[in-house]
């Protein structure tokens, strides 16, 4: 596979990758941030898998059920057909209750003839660090770690269990199932009940999609992106992961390999933005609550990045048994950032409360104490360290800089603060908030504007440029006809952009220059143009970028300049997020 050419399923508690040819490469039970059971992704020999193999006669093509989360890879040929449904049971039971098991359902549709199968059935528990044994017994195979940490997983199927295990030819005959649970299964499953779970979940994707706001132009591609979105947020906590994925390289053969699958308040909160604009509210204001319970109320200690049930301990550490994507070494679990200071997150918190009070404020009373306290203790970190460096959005490891848009954020913060205390009727505040507002803009604009290069630069005296400035408009900061932010706009395209794509910067950082180009900087360049008037040129780009996608309209967090291979951790929340804020800023103007 030379391309990421997966699709995805999930049901917000965990989430698998499914091959082209369908098989299933990467999935953590019972959490999307669980060890690994299936890591084929990170290592085609070593890793595990949960294959479907069919001869060479066969045409293999993949799609999802419109408007669903249901993956269907459909295997053809002359004088036999079938379809492989993939997905993970989600539904709401009377009362509201969500049903999300830690469950992969693979349901068998024969469409003609009698076709023969090989499964490979081939969990390897715990990121295939430690030899495992599998049990075949009367209701299920169970596969556990023989030594080392203990894991177990369960497979149900109506197919002959002992063929299953040994990878015999298996001839269909009719509808059949395999069902994989990180649990043992209390019911007694059949293939009515899969049917069962099959059209519950198809139908709670499609009633989730007739709520996302319709617009004119790019449909399909916003609600895709929105399905991803969800699948990204974690029923149990409202947080909201990056990605699925851990170590997919930003480039092939290199280091920058980075586990993805915790939540970022920044991302997170750009989401919330996004989905509260396709009107899925309930994602709004779950991740407010994931907010609340995280935030120490009174306390400076606040991280860029939790676990996604509220984790703070988020230690990096490398898995020696995987050999990484394509040899691309070191396959990594934690991420160290989770200790970085970066002063924008500041801003970014009280932006998302903002929103949220804006669009609940009749309704917040029993959050808004507790919400205001949040509030000053955000706004007293700013006042605090706002003339400080920081490593930035881009979390660069061994350099504190003085970052232009780490500034701007700390502007946003102050901003969003006074405005928040007017919804309050603080006054005393709005007066405090605005003055220091005042101070950190003038500070910007003296020390981020280089009049010797025409732009605001990546940091205070320096001369290099940074994607991120892009989003000066977007927040407020500066307004899109503001001769600075135009000159910001066009001298950020000729020195970034490489055809079509965007560098986040070109400067050397830890690991050297960098290499790829980085989707959300894309689509925020994208956007720039459009809000200064070159509206053309912005919808040519888009359409090109979308051109990038997979085949099931997925991105990840890379793209290759030369290959337009997508490359980084997938699917990416933020590659997403920005496809649709994008998509709709282009027909609204």
């Amino acid at each position: 596979m030379d391309n990421l050419n997966y699709g995805v399923i999930g049901n917000c508690q965990s989430a698998a990758l499914v091959s082209e040819v369908g098989c299933i490469e990467w999935c953590c039970l019972p959490y999307l941030d669980s060890p690994s059971f299936f890591a084929k992704l990170l290592d085609r020999s070593n890793g595990g898998e949960f294959g479907i193999y069919v001869d060479e006669d066969y045409e293999i093509d993949q799609r999802y059920v419109a408007r669903t989360n249901v993956l269907v890879t459909r295997f053809t040929k002359e004088d036999a057909s079938f379809e492989l449904c993939d997905f993970m049971p989600r539904y709401k039971y009377e009362g509201g209750r969500v049903h999300c098991p830690p469950d992969i359902v693979r349901y068998i549709k024969v469409l003609s003839g009698e076709p023969v199968v090989r499964v490979k059935y081939d969990p390897r528990p715990y990121y295939a660090q430690y030899k495992t044994k599998t049990e075949v017994r009367q209701e299920y195979i169970k596969v556990g770690t023989y030594d080392g940490t203990y894991e177990s997983i369960y497979l149900y199927s109506d197919l002959n269990l002992e063929d299953v295990a040994t990878g015999e030819e298996i001839c269909l005959r009719g509808d059949c199932y395999m069902l994989v649970s990180y649990n043992q299964k209390l019911v007694d499953i059949d293939i009515d009940w899969i049917q069962l779970e099959y059209e519950k979940t198809r139908v709670y994707w499609l009633d989730w999609s007739a709520k996302t706001e319709r617009f004119d132009e790019y449909r399909h591609e916003i609600n895709r992106s929105a399905l991803v979105l969800k699948l990204l947020s974690c029923q149990s906590s409202g947080a909201i992961s990056a990605a699925i994925t851990t170590s997919l390289p930003e480039v092939l053969g290199e280091e920058r390999n980075w586990d993805y699958r915790f939540c970022w308040l920044r991302d997170a909160s750009m989401t919330i933005g996004v989905m509260r604009r396709l009107n899925h509210f309930n994602v709004a204001r779950r991740f407010m609550k994931y907010i609340l319970s995280i935030i120490p109320y009174k306390d400076e200690k606040i991280q860029i990045m939790y676990g996604l049930r509220g984790q703070k301990e988020l230690t990096e550490k490398v898995i020696s048994s995987l050999c990484g994507y394509e040899n691309s070494r070191p396959v990594r679990v934690g991420n160290e950032a989770f200790a970085q200071k970066q002063n924008d997150i500041f801003g970014v918190l009280l932006d998302v409360i903002y929103q949220y009070l804006m669009t609940y404020k009749r309704g917040m009373v029993d959050y808004q104490e507790q919400l205001w306290t949040v509030v000053r203790t955000l706004a007293r970190n700013v006042e605090n360290n706002w003339r400080s460096t920081d490593m930035s959005i881009w979390e660069f490891r061994t350099r504190k800089r003085h970052f232009t848009f780490s500034k701007v954020l700390s502007w946003v913060a102050m901003d969003r603060a006074k405005k928040i205390a007017e919804l309050f009727g603080m006054e005393p505040y709005v007066e405090v908030w605005s003055r220091f507002g005042d101070d950190i803009k003038a500070d910007i604009l003296a020390k981020g504007w280089s009049d010797e290069i025409g732009a605001f630069t990546q940091a205070y005296g320096e001369k290099e440029l940074d994607a991120a400035n892009l989003l000066m408009e977007h927040y407020g900061f500066i307004e899109a006809d503001d001769p600075k932010y135009v000159q910001t706009v066009m001298l950020t395209e000729e020195k970034l952009c490489r055809d079509g794509l965007m560098y986040r910067y070109i400067n050397e950082d830890d690991f050297g220059k960098p290499k790829s180009s980085f989707t959300v900087c894309t689509f925020w360049l994208i956007k720039s143009l459009c809000k200064i008037g070159e509206k053309e040129q912005a919808r040519q780009m888009f359409e090109q970028v979308l051109s990038y996608r997979n085949h099931l309209g997925l991105l990840s967090e890379d793209i290759d300049f030369d290959t337009k291979r997508l490359l980084g951790n997938f699917p990416q929340g933020y590659s997403h997020l920005a496809l649709i804020d994008t998509a709709v800023t282009l027909q609204e103007r």
